[in-house]
C-alpha cells in the first residue's frame, strides 16, 4: 500500500518542483512591476499571488505571460495539496505499521516509507543488519592497498532511494542531533574527514533500522 501511494507522491512532487522552476523561469521576462512585487517570496506566498491574478483579453505578449503564470501557478496548488494529502495518508500507514521509525531522531515519514518499501520488498535479502547495510550500499568498501591498509569509502552501490533516505537523517542528526554533533567533532579531531565521517554515521543508522524493523523475540511459553 505505501509504495503504491509512494509513486504517486513523488510524482506530484517531482512534477511541482518542476512547475515552480518554469513559474521562475518565465518570471523573469515579465515586467519589473511584477518581478518587484514577487521578488524575495516563498514558493507558497509566490503561487498564491500569481494563482490571484485577473486575467485580461489576450492582445499582447504581456497578457499571455500573465495568463501563464496564473495556469502555471494554479497547477502547483494543486500538486502542493495533493502531495500533501498523499503524505498524511502515507504517514498514518507508516504509524500502523512501524511507529517506532518515526520515533528516532531524524526519520520522517518519506524516509520511514522507504525504508519500509525496500526492506518489504526484499525478506529474503535482509537476514542480517551487514546484509540490510548492503542492501541499502551503506556497506563500507575497502581502498587499501598492498603497501595502505584501514581505509573505506562510500559504496555507490545498492538501493540509492534508500541510501539517499539514510542520508537525509545523517544529515538532520549533524545538523541538530547533539550527540550527532559530537560525535562529528571528536572524529573531526581524530582526522577524519566530512565524506568519511558521514559513511560511518549512515552505518550506525542502518544498524539503527535494522534493530527497529527486526520482531521482537517471543517469550517462551510455559511448560506444559
Amino acid at each position: 500500500m505505501i509504495r503504491q501511494l509512494k509513486i504517486a507522491h513523488d510524482q506530484a512532487v517531482e512534477q511541482r518542483a518542476a512547475a515552480m522552476v518554469t513559474i521562475k523561469a518565465i518570471l523573469v521576462h515579465a515586467s519589473d512591476a511584477l518581478r518587484r512585487e514577487t521578488a524575495g517570496k516563498t514558493q507558497i506566498s509566490l503561487a498564491r499571488q500569481l494563482a490571484a491574478l485577473r486575467p485580461r483579453p489576450l492582445e499582447g505578449p504581456e497578457d499571455a505571460l500573465r495568463y501563464t503564470l496564473r495556469a502555471l501557478a494554479k497547477r502547483w496548488q494543486y500538486l502542493d495539496a495533493e502531495a500533501k494529502e498523499l503524505t498524511k495518508i502515507i504517514g498514518d500507514l507508516v504509524q500502523r505499521v512501524a511507529p517506532q521509525l518515526l520515533e528516532s531522531f531524524g526519520i520522517g515519514v518519506d524516509t520511514a516509507a522507504e525504508i519500509l518499501v525496500v526492506t518489504g520488498d526484499n525478506p529474503e535479502r535482509i537476514k542480517s543488519e551487514a546484509a540490510l547495510a548492503k542492501l541499502a550500499g551503506i556497506a563500507p568498501v575497502p581502498t587499501g592497498s598492498g603497501m595502505t591498509g584501514g581505509r573505506h569509502r562510500i559504496n555507490h552501490g545498492g538501493h540509492r532511494q534508500l541510501n539517499a533516505a539514510i542520508y537525509r537523517t545523517v544529515i538532520v542528526r549533524m545538523r541538530f542531533h547533539q550527540p550527532t554533533i559530537d560525535y562529528v567533532a571528536r572524529r573531526t579531531t581524530e582526522g577524519k574527514t566530512k565524506r568519511e565521517i558521514i559513511r560511518c554515521l549512515k552505518r550506525y543508522v542502518i544498524r539503527e533500522v535494522y534493530h527497529l524493523l527486526r520482531p521482537a523475540p517471543r517469550k517462551a511459553s510455559a511448560a506444559s
